[in-house]
């Protein structure tokens, strides 16, 4: 296996909760209304030090999306997914966009996001609130 090299950023940002590396930076948000099956997620523009898994079709919420996983590039753990092709006209701007799922996460405090066994689960995948 070669050298990992892995992005270190400034600011405020989100890391993996298992090995603590670097993911996004707070500035990138561009939505905290998702949601996926364990809870809360949120949209990025832009995250690092991820890998990309295969892409597959998934009926989510708002409809026909082309995603795929995103793993944490140092420890492996499954972080959340990337939109590659969203179906819908009205769904384009996640095109290009990854969601982190909030409860795989180390906020720019250092907190873990506890998931609630209270929380429902989306049928067909995570995805926005349609509200």
């Amino acid at each position: 296996m070669g050298r990992l090299f892995q992005v270190t950023l400034e600011g405020k940002f989100y890391t993996c909760k298992h090995c603590k590396t670097h993911l996004a930076l707070c500035d990138d948000i561009v939505s905290k209304a998702f949601h996926c099956k364990d809870g809360k997620a949120y949209l990025f523009s832009k995250v690092v030090n991820v890998t990309i898994g295969v892409k597959e079709d998934r009926l989510m919420m708002t409809g026909l999306h082309t995603v795929a996983d995103i793993f944490c590039v140092a420890c492996g753990s499954i972080v959340g997914w990337t939109y590659e092709t969203a179906h819908e006209k009205s769904q384009k701007y996640k095109e290009g966009k990854s969601v982190l799922e909030r409860g795989k996460l180390r906020g720019p405090d250092g907190s873990s996001y506890w998931v609630s066994h209270e929380v429902q689960a989306h049928f067909g995948g995570s995805d926005q609130d349609d509200v």
